[in-house]
């Protein structure tokens, strides 16, 4: 039986019990917007690590926008499935895609961090955290993100994951560390009591409020 999370916060105080080994060590949490955004703040503060954002979109299949047929970093980087071409997604649709969603991080990062530029994870430790892993595109992106400019230590951590998309993501990772990788898998949202959609605002509001909280981080 898989364990039911009550929620994304009790889902990031688990795994910040499962991430022990840095607490102190001023880890740097990434969080995926947007669910996710939450859940790092949790875990920044649990850790007594550094919160910021790490800003990847999913590339949507023409048939249905919820399957993701790849991702995009902001630096234009793209991963695209084995399944893309299967799911009506040609080079032609693809290419408008990825501009639309390079658009959508654009937008996101004026939004999110007008503040202050990205926290630099060079020779960190850095914990990219996802409220769960469907297909992993997202996860995809943001590791090889990550990863191009240097963390001393990549931990990729979940609450659940698809064990085949775990898997996917394993080798983009120092350490990955997920609670949950039940066999049968349809959607992050089951595996939660209460999984609201989460909106711009709510982002906005926890990475201000996080700053205000740290004023010597995000420097």
């Amino acid at each position: 039986m898989s364990r039911i999370f009550d929620s994304r916060n009790e889902a990031a105080r688990k795994l910040a019990e499962a991430l022990g080994d840095y607490r102190g060590r001023n880890p740097l949490v990434l969080a995926i917007p947007r669910g996710s955004v939450m859940m790092g703040k949790v875990l920044a503060d649990e850790l007594g690590g550094e919160l910021d954002v790490v800003l990847v979109r999913k590339l949507r299949s023409p048939w249905s926008p919820e399957l993701a047929v790849g991702s995009i970093d902001e630096s234009g980087w793209v991963y695209t499935a084995e399944h893309a071409a299967r799911s009506g997604a040609d080079e032609a649709y693809l290419e408008r895609e990825q501009q639309r969603q390079l658009e959508t991080l654009r937008k996101r990062r004026a939004q999110y961090t007008p503040a202050h530029p990205p926290i630099d994870p060079k020779d960190r430790i850095v914990i990219v955290v996802d409220d769960g892993l469907a297909t992993g595109a997202s996860m995809i992106a943001a590791l090889h993100a990550v990863r191009s400019r240097e963390p001393q230590r990549l931990i990729c951590a979940v609450p659940v994951a698809a064990p085949a998309s775990l898997e996917r993501v394993r080798p983009l990772a120092d350490e990955v560390v997920c609670l949950e990788a039940p066999a049968e898998f349809y959607a992050v949202g089951q595996f939660y009591r209460d999984f609201p959609q989460i909106e711009d605002n709510k982002v906005i509001e926890t990475l201000r409020e996080y700053s205000k909280q740290h004023p010597m981080s995000q420097t």
